[in-house]
């Protein structure tokens, strides 16, 4: 008959095994994120939870803010989470727009990458009032020119978003992963699930 203690052992070991499994998954695999705020809406909202896949850019050095293999660079307009370049303790959430070497303009709330017309369905805007370059850069921005090793990112709720407009350029090392899926949806308004969200891809 097997011993109490010799249980125990066992019961530690499954437990550490299961924890270290977690956070080697956590670290390098995927990893699950909280939506606070609307600037993604309405791709993202608040209270969605998100899955991000942590291998789409390559394999990031757990211990500081690079990587330690890089595979590739984001296509344009995936939505990415990354590390926010004025706070490193901040995590953002945007859709990038600009790759290197890009020239990125905002003519009257439209995007234009290398002169071309950006096509975005995802966009929303809540403000018909256009802003001028000289008093804000919200909707008339650049033209700039993404530098080499960086990334020029919007969110998809425009006229609500904190993003490259007002704070610059994301370096490629700030990047997490890429937002893959929703995987639970909380409605913080009405206090209840929102079902047809859950299992919802991120484009």
């Amino acid at each position: 008959m097997e011993q109490p203690k010799n249980k125990a052992l066992e019961w530690i070991k499954s437990l550490l095994v299961a924890l270290i499994l977690a956070l080697f998954i956590r670290t390098f695999i995927v990893q699950a994120y909280k939506i606070p705020s609307g600037s993604m809406i309405p791709t993202l909202l608040v209270g969605d939870y998100i899955l991000v896949n942590k291998l789409a850019y390559g394999i990031k050095n757990p211990f500081k803010n690079d990587f330690l293999y890089f595979r590739r660079l984001p296509k344009r307009q995936e939505v990415v989470v990354f590390t926010y370049p004025l706070n490193k303790k901040l995590d953002f959430i945007k859709r990038v727009i600009g790759l290197p070497g890009d020239t990125v303009e905002i003519v009257n709330k439209k995007v234009y990458v290398n002169g071309k017309l950006l096509k975005e369905p995802y966009v929303r805007f809540t403000d018909p009032t256009i802003y001028p370059r000289d008093v804000s850069p919200r909707d008339n921005f650049g033209p700039v020119k993404v530098p080499p090793g960086h990334l020029f990112v919007l969110g998809d709720n425009r006229d609500e978003s904190y993003d490259s407009r007002f704070w610059g350029f994301v370096p490629i090392s700030n990047l997490k992963g890429r937002a893959v899926i929703i995987y639970f949806s909380w409605d913080p308004v009405h206090h209840r699930p929102r079902l047809r969200r859950i299992g919802k891809l991120i484009h």
